[in-house]
């Protein structure tokens, strides 16, 4: 009793923890309070158009909106400008990826920054339960004929879109345009199989039909083998190429037994001859990208994907203009290109190996300057194949073609590897040493040191050899599966707003799309739904893309870049997927109805203010299948446009909240094309 009145109770070890706790707890809190208030959200995923006219950037947040990190660690010693300047950012700039909420309700916040300060791999988007998802379908809103009961202000109003004529049943806008193509001043070197897109305010208006007959395509992997006729109603090459054992007709199905003009007896057998001719070629592991020029159906490309192998089948809209039609039927990776005069739309160092099997063009014309084009988009250390005449048979032209080849890609400085009967190999060089110990004089020189590979969008060939980087970026990728989760070396070289942690932004975009597609597969049973071809809209790093692949779905993707965002295709395949450069101001270079699925994240915000919205949704419709899905994941201030629009084009759309709720500022339009006739 002395000792309590003597104080000593203030001295006992349960009074002075609990005093302790309460100093604490104060203390933090008022640090807290002090590093969260104004602070700026963190910057997720960076886009900005580039436009020189616009004054105005797009940027994505990350799911951490809101959340205060201390960052001083990361970016305390470095001389860099904040990208974000105002505390409050422009609603109309954000795209879907993720939106600010005003005001937001309460939910637990991840955060991908560690203690030290440095954003961190593993993380936390939020848990996901079948009652509460990434996209959580909560207060859906059917909207069919009526007006959707938004209660926000006026809406935009479309009136509806007329069907185009029958014979439209095949146009590709910009392959199409006979105005255009009579006015060319030479035809000589391919042209006419060029773009030549619609002038401003002459393009599509209207809704291009099916065929009379059109089926709901025969399912992918059935359909490798066999389509319905009435879906692509042409024989000529069942006449012209029947005996080649490309394609054959059966009463009311094409058949594809899988052979070529080189390979007769089957795509399989001829690809265990390239493995056999070089082994470190090695399909499925170090061999992934590969690109086929002149592709007839596509059978190469439909083969190699049993050995993990993806194909950008190519061919020109030509007198077999069908090829890329059957291709995307069957559903094989497959666009409509041509070399011509302009550089294709892949990036530097895009492909692992480019095969050619009389694909018809004259590699050694105008100074090589078409093999060149090949060489630009060929890795470092990446195989030529080559399966024609010239390679086998003992005629004097064409004895004198093999000879002329041979001349030039040693000039290339290529490795010649093997010729085993009709096939020839080539391997391009690792670094620029070859190139740079020839004779001076040697042609064709060497690109200028200013030369940007990767620009491409309507830029004419170069008749010079493309350098490869000093720094052995693009070479030096891991071999497959690895390299679609390891950043690579050009995630460094790529043109972002973010100066810093480039690879957690790749693996956080990853890990993003990962979270919400696993949701997609679990309430929304996504692979019970047709996912052949899908085309990503807006593809970032291709983490939607690798999303549909780390979930085992039966899909492909097509990873479109926008020319008005920053390039990040050589991204795209270096991590081993295909992609194209594209601007949504024009139409795609694909036939109808050869998409099942098409994703748009953020898209619209941006392009609206250089697009008509109407013309990207009716070159959308153009190229979606019949019974095929459209997700747009936007903005609300862009929302009641498209609503009208898709309305306009009898989509059957729903309105849909994301696990934000209904005060988030963006939202995801999900339609269903149904079939029209005309």
């Amino acid at each position: 009793m002395k000792a309590l009145v003597n104080g000593e109770l203030l001295k006992t070890p349960v009074v002075l923890k609990i005093s302790a706790f309460f100093v604490i707890s104060i203390t933090f809190f008022y640090l807290g309070k002090h590093w969260s208030d104004g602070y700026q959200q963190l910057i997720f995923f960076n886009t900005s158009r580039q436009n020189p006219s616009s004054s105005s950037s797009a940027v994505a947040l990350s799911p951490n909106n809101d959340r205060s990190f201390n960052l001083s660690a990361l970016i305390g010693q470095n001389d860099t400008q904040s990208i974000v300047t105002d505390k409050t950012l422009d609603q109309a700039q954000v795209p879907a990826s993720i939106a600010i909420s005003a005001p937001p309700p309460p939910f637990n916040r991840f955060g991908i920054v560690n203690d030290n300060g440095t954003m961190s791999e593993e993380f936390d988007v939020g848990e996901l339960g079948e009652g509460d998802l990434v996209e959580e379908w909560r207060n859906e809103t059917k909207v069919g004929d009526g007006d959707s009961d938004t209660g926000k202000g006026s809406r935009v109003r479309v009136t509806k879109f007329r069907m185009c004529p029958t014979s439209m049943s095949e146009y590709i806008p910009c392959l199409d345009n006979v105005e255009a193509i009579k006015k060319l001043e030479s035809t000589e070197r391919g042209e006419r199989f060029e773009r030549h897109c619609p002038e401003e305010g002459h393009g599509l208006d209207c809704l291009v039909p099916a065929p009379s007959k059109y089926r709901t395509p025969i399912p992918w992997p059935k359909s490798r083998d066999e389509v319905w006729f009435d879906n692509v109603p042409h024989t000529r090459l069942v006449e012209d190429k029947g005996g080649q054992n490309w394609i054959t007709r059966e009463k009311d199905k094409f058949k594809f037994p899988g052979g070529g003009t080189q390979f007769i007896h089957g795509a399989d057998e001829y690809l265990d001859h390239i493995n056999k001719m070089v082994p470190e070629i090695a399909f499925g592991h170090h061999t992934r990208v590969v690109l086929d020029v002149g592709c007839g159906v596509a059978s190469f490309g439909a083969y190699l994907l049993s050995r993990d192998v993806i194909t950008m089948s190519v061919a020109p809209k030509d007198v077999h203009e069908n090829q890329i039609q059957f291709a995307l039927e069957r559903g094989v990776p497959a666009m409509v290109a041509a070399f011509a005069t302009r550089r294709l739309l892949y990036p530097s160092q895009a492909f692992d190996l480019i095969h050619c099997s009389r694909c018809r063009i004259n590699w050694t014309r105008d100074d090589g300057i078409l093999l060149l084009e090949v060489n630009r988009m060929l890795r470092a250390g990446g195989y030529f194949v080559w399966a024609a005449q010239p390679v086998y048979k003992h005629e004097e032209i064409l004895e004198e073609q093999w000879k002329e080849m041979l001349n030039l890609t040693a000039r290339l400085c290529w490795d010649f590897v093997k010729k085993d009967g009709y096939v020839a190999i080539w391997r391009k060089p690792f670094n620029n040493g070859c190139y740079l110990n020839r004779e001076a004089g040697t042609v064709p020189p060497l690109c200028e040191q200013d030369d940007d590979p990767d620009n491409v969008w309507y830029v004419d060939l170069k008749a010079c050899i493309t350098r490869l980087p000093e720094n052995g970026y693009g070479a030096n990728i891991t071999t497959w599966p690895a390299r679609l989760q390891t950043p690579p070396d050009r995630l460094q070289s790529i043109q972002l707003d973010a100066l810093l942690s480039r690879n957690e932004l790749f693996k956080a975009e990853s890990r993003y799309w990962n979270e919400i597609i696993e949701s997609y597969v679990r309430a929304l049973h996504w692979k019970k739904i047709r996912l052949r071809n899908v085309m990503d809209m807006r593809a970032g790093f291709g983490g939607f893309a690798t999303a549909l692949k780390q979930q085992n779905l039966d899909s492909w993707v097509m990873n479109v870049v926008p020319v008005s965002g920053f390039n990040t295709l050589p991204v795209i395949y270096d991590r081993g997927l295909i992609g194209v450069m594209h601007d949504w101001c024009e139409p795609f270079d694909t036939y109808p109805r050869t998409y099942d699925f098409l994703h748009a994240a953020g898209l619209f915000s941006i392009e609206r203010k250089r697009c008509n919205i109407s013309s990207i949704m009716l070159e959308m419709d153009r190229i979606l299948r019949p019974g095929g899905r459209v997700y747009i994941r936007d903005t609300l201030a862009i929302m009641d446009e498209l609503q009208e629009i898709a309305k306009a084009m009898d989509w059957h759309i729903a309105m849909r909240d994301t696990s934000e709720g209904p005060h988030a500022s963006y939202r995801i339009l999900t339609a269903d094309k149904h079939l029209l006739r005309g």
